[in-house]
């Protein structure tokens, strides 16, 4: 059983691995006609009623194959001028049949009156909120006439009060929630080749699909506020980290850490070229505030009181680049971590403080958490050395998710990402990715999402997705000489790309 949100992502992802949408439909709607032909005779009459979406698309493509053994009629339920994608556009001047459309709503009744199988290709898996006018009409007569009804993919109005009962429901790649004999009646699913490679690794369909563009109407401080804690031996992790994030999109990144490592990071702009004052990183980074910490050069106990005083003021923590592993530090990690948990905010662990969960793992079971180990840092999480073969990996990976309640991005060759109920691979970036900082960038990018309101799993998802391709814009540029820094340059030109 499948989501509508992930059937969005699975299209987006098939076509991104080499099998266009006009395929699936193609597929589709030829399914559907094959059914018809299988089960109806000759002597059966068909009236298609189409959407102007691609469920109404569908129906088109079935309604021309149908149309070579049976009597065929369409009714769009719109103007073809609202046809709403070109392949649905192209399949309706496709059509070689008698066509109906809004202006011969009061058709309707004796259009039913003549045909025996209906088909309901309106409405798929798009729709929010309750049914609107034609289509409620249109659904109560057809419910109304007791025919034979086969929707396509899912009865139009699924999940709402009025919505079509068919007999048969054709549905594609695999059911979808809610989906059983009362309200969708037989249900026959149907393979329309969506590529295993779209089904099993990530791609833009994630991005496109989970990415919570902000509302005209929103202002400040409403699309993500990110804490990141880091820094202490390394100074460019959490500046990496902050850029990345906001780079992400981002409304405010507040980066706490030892006094050393503020002055460097606000001696920064975005691109890492030094300014002369402090106080320009303002403008450079408006969205970036550094709040120093207690000590020189870590992470202390005594921090502990400053973090308490942020956790109201940001969604989402990102705790780990650049921290080290100093005694004091992981047992402040600990705390932190605790009391992001405890106020039941989203965390991204990363780095230095994945040891701290491999030692205490209780501190984040079931909770919202990203981690985002390499091979060696996920045998400091779980005591487990990985081998090399791509199976086992998914394996452990998956069985440690789930024990931990939480997300885990295995880096590696192939990416394995699972929160132990659904896992993908991701194989989108290149071997000059290597370079240090490039998991920094990584990490602050899941976090950005995580404080926007994305679910762990669609944030690591995505993540990987803009980080790859991020890595794969650089590299086209660079070379083997990219840095770091120059996938952030990059970030904003993959979600222009895809959103």
């Amino acid at each position: 059983m499948i989501s509508g949100r992930e059937i969005k992502v699975l299209d987006k992802n098939s076509e991104f691995y080499g099998v266009p949408a006009s395929r699936l439909m193609e597929n589709a709607g030829k399914s559907v006609a094959n059914f018809v032909k299988k089960h109806f005779n000759t002597n059966s009459n068909a009236l298609f009623f189409c959407g102007t979406g691609n469920n109404g698309g569908d129906g088109f493509v079935a309604a021309r194959y149908l149309a070579k053994s049976h009597k065929v009629t369409v009714f769009l339920t719109g103007k073809e001028s609202e046809i709403k994608t070109n392949i649905s556009k192209e399949n309706f001047l496709k059509l070689k049949v008698k066509t109906h459309d809004l202006s011969d709503i009061n058709s309707i009744d004796n259009l039913l009156s003549k045909n025996n199988i209906i088909i309901d290709a309106m409405l798929g898996i798009g729709l929010t909120g309750n049914l609107r006018e034609p289509y409620a009409t249109i659904v109560n007569k057809i419910n109304d006439m007791k025919k034979t009804v086969i929707s396509v993919d899912i009865p139009t109005g699924f999940g709402t009060k009025t919505a079509i009962k068919p007999n048969f429901t054709i549905t594609f790649h695999d059911t979808k929630d809610g989906m059983n004999k009362k309200n969708s009646g037989d249900i026959m699913i149907i393979d329309i080749s969506i590529p295993k490679k779209a089904i099993d690794y990530i791609g833009p369909g994630e991005l496109t699909t989970y990415y919570p563009k902000p509302k005209k109407e929103s202002h400040k401080g409403e699309n993500g506020r990110l804490l990141i804690v880091g820094g202490g031996p390394y100074y460019g992790a959490p500046a990496l980290s902050s850029f990345a994030a906001q780079r992400t999109g981002v409304d405010l990144v507040l980066v706490a850490t030892p006094k050393k490592v503020a002055r460097a990071i606000t001696s920064y702009s975005p691109l890492i070229k030094p300014v002369r004052l402090a106080k320009d990183i303002a403008k450079l980074s408006p969205t970036l505030i550094v709040k120093e910490l207690n000590d020189e050069n870590h992470l202390v106990s005594d921090d502990i009181k400053i973090i308490e005083t942020l956790i109201d003021k940001v969604d989402a923590l990102l705790i780990g680049p650049g921290l080290g592993s100093e005694g004091e530090v992981q047992k402040s990690v600990e705390k932190i971590v605790d009391l992001f948990v405890k106020n039941k905010k989203p965390i991204t662990v990363d780095a230095d403080a994945i040891k701290v969960i491999g030692k205490k793992p209780h501190l984040i079971k079931n909770s919202q958490v990203v981690l985002t180990p390499h091979t060696g840092e996920f045998n400091e999480l779980t005591g487990i050395k990985l081998s090399n073969k791509l199976d086992e990996r998914k394996e452990n990976v998956k069985k440690w998710a789930e024990k931990l309640g939480a997300t885990i991005i295995l880096k590696g060759h192939v990416d394995v990402i699972s929160n132990g109920r659904e896992t993908k691979y991701n194989d989108i970036h290149n071997e000059a990715m290597t370079v240090g900082g490039t998991g920094d960038v990584l990490a602050g990018i899941i976090a950005a999402l995580l404080s926007k309101g994305v679910e762990p799993f669609n944030a690591a998802r995505i993540g990987a997705f803009i980080n790859g391709s991020a890595g794969n814009a650089a590299f086209n540029k660079r070379s083997y000489g990219l840095i770091a820094t120059d996938l952030i340059e990059e970030i904003p030109h993959v979600l222009k790309k895809y959103l």
